[in-house]
């Protein structure tokens, strides 16, 4: 390998980081609002999420985005093959999420929300200001171990012809005949940007923890 190939699978990179942080940024709250519909047991939306969560976490991300990009085109959406890895990596982390939220949710001391509705505060502020904020506190080890997941689900949107670590680093182990270096090399960038994610779940806990409860 040359400074060439390093430079073509470091490239790379960057379509996982886009992935990857658009489809958490907009994966985690859409979960978020799923898990409050089904914890609050919504007429009509509460079976709905359900049966969205249950199709969703069976069917696998290569599926998923084959589904989303050649069903956009039947559609006549005709999404960019970005936007449609996007909106498949969306659906799938969201489904996920919801189900990290839901748990924490169900957890959630009831007393401690019938205790603000005896004070009169409104649904919203209970939500807002008791049950979001203990939920997000426990909630961060398992969403960060969601956020990993999925960075390294990111190679299933190659099928599209998106150029991302793991198919630039087939590329370069293709052209050169030496699969190993592009690979090693590909490991260690995953692994830079897990480290990141990870540290910025530490620096949130820490953070949570100084804060009052």
């Amino acid at each position: 390998m040359n400074a060439s190939d390093y430079w073509q699978i470091t490239q790379a990179a960057l379509a996982t980081v886009t992935l990857s942080l658009a489809s958490i940024g907009m994966g985690m709250p859409l979960g978020l609002a799923m898990a409050l519909v089904s914890w609050g047991r919504v007429p009509l939306l509460t079976p709905l999420v359900r049966g969205y969560v249950s199709v969703i976490r069976s069917c696998p991300t290569v599926t998923l985005t084959l589904l989303v990009f050649f069903g956009s085109s039947q559609a006549g959406l005709n999404l960019d093959a970005m936007v449609a890895a996007i909106v498949a990596l969306t659906l799938s982390t969201a489904a996920f999420n919801c189900e990290i939220w839901r748990s924490h949710l169900n957890e959630f001391p009831r007393d401690q929300y019938d205790a603000a509705l005896a004070f009169g505060m409104r649904p919203a502020q209970r939500s807002l200001r008791i049950v979001l904020p203990q939920v997000v506190r426990h909630s961060i080890p398992a969403l960060v171990s969601e956020m990993t997941l999925q960075i390294k689900a990111t190679p299933a949107v190659a099928v599209i012809g998106i150029v991302e670590i793991t198919r630039a680093a087939l590329r370069v182990g293709s052209a050169t005949y030496q699969p190993l270096p592009p690979f090693l090399y590909a490991l260690a960038l995953y692994s830079v940007v897990v480290f990141a994610f990870v540290q910025l779940q530490r620096m949130a806990e820490r953070r949570i923890a100084r804060s009052p409860a």
